[in-house]
């Protein structure tokens, strides 16, 4: 039942010029910064959370419950709301930039956002290394937050319009490996400063969130805009033209270049794309918009990544061995994430996302089983299930690395017309942030009252989320962003939603 984009449209898109320059390739390198930053502060969070000295100084109670309270459950002894909140403040502050981040993206362009995202960031990192009382390490990711919010709208846009059509998704993709480095360098960071004497080791590790922000400013300063973006702002045709002949490496960029200028004249007639988005023959791309980021964070995912030094210290493993797993599932991470990149425009999206789906549900089901089984109130399991439990938790990293974690942000990144773009992106990003400070928030209350049957219930999310793809998501691959509505209207289910003659002219067919 599952339709796939058709052969027509391929063909138009495999006969643009164009090739993978080197021009392209470091603007979409500094751009993927904003996952660095994205992933350092996913994986320093989890990992200082863990730490003795940052839980003593600032959350003394979870602290003593840690240091051997046996009236507490295993299950219970990081439940705190302060606690939650030092992770999840920063998605609460990332939910209502994004909001500010659509009109900027819009107004103003990809690469100014990008900008005063990365200054944003390194004024909260600053802020959360010289932090003295609980309400400083708050504010600071804070403005952590609001970086992320400008950022994560902005770098995806930038480099799904900067990449060619036929690489696009390994370009997107890139996004998601470069949050998987950033997880993968504060787990070592973690690591090396939890064994710095004095117990101020947890500063090193939130101030070294400053490197990639100051990167990722410094580098956008000599990056060009997009040539979506500068035909959007009505800036001048040639200017847009030369862009693109720079990053394509070809003069012959005509047909392309056609496409964007009528993308641009139908966005620039529209002012108010929010409004827009909720027509009727949008409806797809605002289901996609709302369903793809919810089906991300309910994979489970960020429970691993925030809280996998906080479950391992659960089943008994010292602080080291904590911090050390980390390490270990953001390597698998980035490598699977690296996998994604080379065949996702190969196999497609929806392979990845089935297979990837499969995998992550089996490896809930088991832990679970294994956690029902083997781990009590007090006490710990054996040695030899809690690296089993490492294991299921790497092969698990490693399904969500090549499947939801690259394709959450690539796909809704894809799908948007022009004249949408960056308010469906907006939404995208806000439902990604509105429910990852859910999970946070209350994974930690959920563990301590549902025990082992927290893992069952992410398992059947991912049910549902494989089914979904499975009935309801079309094949994106190779298809040109200003071509993308025909995929709509030859799909089983959306075709009776957006019509099937809608937009008869395949050039204009997102323009409607």
């Amino acid at each position: 039942m599952a339709i796939h984009f058709s052969s027509a449209v391929e063909a138009e898109a495999t006969a643009y010029s164009g090739r993978i320059t080197l021009f392209v390739v470091l603007s979409c390198v500094t751009a993927a910064m904003g996952g660095v930053i994205f992933g350092y502060d996913i994986g320093v969070s989890g990992g200082v959370t863990s730490m003795e000295a940052f839980l003593e100084k600032f959350f003394p109670a979870v602290y003593a419950r840690m240091r051997g309270d046996t009236r507490v459950s295993n299950y219970c002894k990081f439940d705190s709301q302060l606690l939650t909140a030092f992770t999840s403040s920063l998605y609460v502050a990332g939910l209502f930039a994004t909001f500010a981040a659509a009109p900027a993206t819009r107004g103003f362009g990809r690469r100014p956002t990008m900008l005063v995202g990365g200054a944003s960031f390194f004024a909260g990192a600053a802020l959360g290394g010289g932090a003295t009382t609980v309400y400083m390490v708050i504010f600071g990711r804070v403005l952590l937050g609001i970086g992320l919010g400008l950022t994560n709208q902005a770098a995806p846009l930038y480099l799904s319009e900067m990449a060619p059509p036929r690489y696009r998704g390994a370009f997107n993709n890139s996004f998601q490996f470069s949050i998987g480095i950033g997880a993968l360098s504060a787990s070592f960071v973690n690591y090396g400063t939890e064994k710095i004497p004095g117990g101020w080791g947890w500063r090193v590790s939130l101030a070294l969130a400053a490197v990639p922000a100051l990167l990722l400013s410094l580098g956008v300063l000599f990056l060009p805009e997009t040539p979506n973006s500068l035909l959007q702002q009505g800036g001048d045709h040639l200017a847009a033209k030369r862009v693109l002949q720079q990053i394509r490496g070809t003069a012959d960029v005509d047909a392309e270049f056609d496409g964007l200028v009528a993308a641009a004249d139908a966005s620039r007639g529209i002012r108010r794309p929010f409004c827009r988005i909720l027509r009727r023959e949008h409806r797809p791309h605002l289901v996609m918009a709302v369903a793809i980021p919810f089906f991300q964070q309910v994979t489970g995912i960020n429970v691993i990544a925030f809280y996998a030094p906080v479950l391992i210290r659960t089943i008994g493993l010292g602080e080291s061995a904590a911090l050390l797993s980390a390490v270990m599932t953001s390597v698998v991470g980035s490598g699977s994430t690296l996998i994604s990149m080379f065949v996702v425009d190969r196999v497609g999206r929806r392979a990845l996302f089935l297979v990837g789906g499969i995998q992550m549900l089996v490896t809930q089901v088991i832990i679970g089983g294994i956690l029902a089984r083997q781990l009590g109130d007090d006490g710990g399991v054996s040695r030899g299930y809690a690296y089993l439990l490492l294991v299921l938790i790497a092969v698990y990293v490693a399904g969500f690395g090549w499947s939801w974690g690259p394709l959450g942000w690539l796909v809704p990144s894809e799908i948007f017309p022009l004249e949408i773009r960056s308010a469906g992106q907006s939404i995208t990003v806000a439902v990604n942030f509105l429910f990852t400070f859910m999970v946070a928030q209350t994974f930690l209350a959920m563990l301590c009252r549902m025990r082992s049957g927290i893992f069952f219930f992410f398992a059947g999310w991912l049910v549902a989320m494989t089914a979904f793809v499975y009935w309801m998501l079309p094949e994106t691959r190779n298809i040109p962003m200003e071509q993308m509505g025909k995929v709509w209207r030859e799909h089983w289910f959306w075709k009776k939603v957006v019509g099937a003659s809608q937009g008869a002219d395949p050039k204009m067919n997102d323009l409607s």
